[in-house]
């Protein structure tokens, strides 16, 4: 039963706020603005982080990192990336919808571009690409509606990080015109 309550929950605010803006492919030199979404488990995790802010600073490209942190933090543990920043369990209501803060946070950056390093996408990683207005959506893995405009899957049969799925995605963005 709470499945399903959560369920219509999700749904709902998932019809109430997703996004209209039209999506699509765009070329590297339309990009101004971006946010990646990076997963803090991933061993990979810091030289993601600076492989993805050193490319777009290259192509004068600015944007965001955003951490996915759903690890159980004890109170002897830190948080080692910045709050505003990162989105933990405690930022997620209930069913899964992040905290109006972090969506602001997010959205105030207007990007044109949406990276979502997550390997296995949950119902929070759902909610923020659909509602996001970013004109076009890079992700990992495919979710129902098709909402990602590209997707870099891991080979079959072999787990890839996140860095290498970077990478890829680099080449590609790279290729577009």
């Amino acid at each position: 039963m709470e499945g399903f309550i959560a369920d219509f929950f999700r749904k709902r605010a998932l019809k109430r706020h997703e996004s209209k803006v039209p999506t699509g492919i765009l070329p590297l030199d339309k990009i101004k603005t971006y946010v990646a979404i990076v997963d803090v488990e991933d061993p990979t995790c810091d030289t993601c982080k600076t492989a993805v802010l050193n490319f777009f600073r290259a192509h004068n490209i600015r944007g965001s990192i955003f951490f996915q942190d759903f690890r159980k933090i004890g109170s002897e543990d830190r948080l080692i990336t910045s709050i505003q920043t990162t989105i933990t369990k405690k930022d997620v209501n209930w069913f899964g919808r992040p905290s109006n803060y972090k969506l602001d946070v997010m959205e105030e950056l207007q990007p044109d571009l949406f990276i979502s390093l997550i390997r296995e996408p949950d119902y929070t990683m759902e909610y923020l690409v659909r509602t996001s207005k970013a004109r076009f959506k890079i992700g990992r893995k495919q979710m129902d509606g098709r909402i990602f405009d590209m997707v870099i899957c891991d080979p079959a049969g072999k787990a890839i990080s996140q860095l290498e799925s970077f990478n890829a995605i680099k080449d590609y963005l790279l290729k577009i015109k």
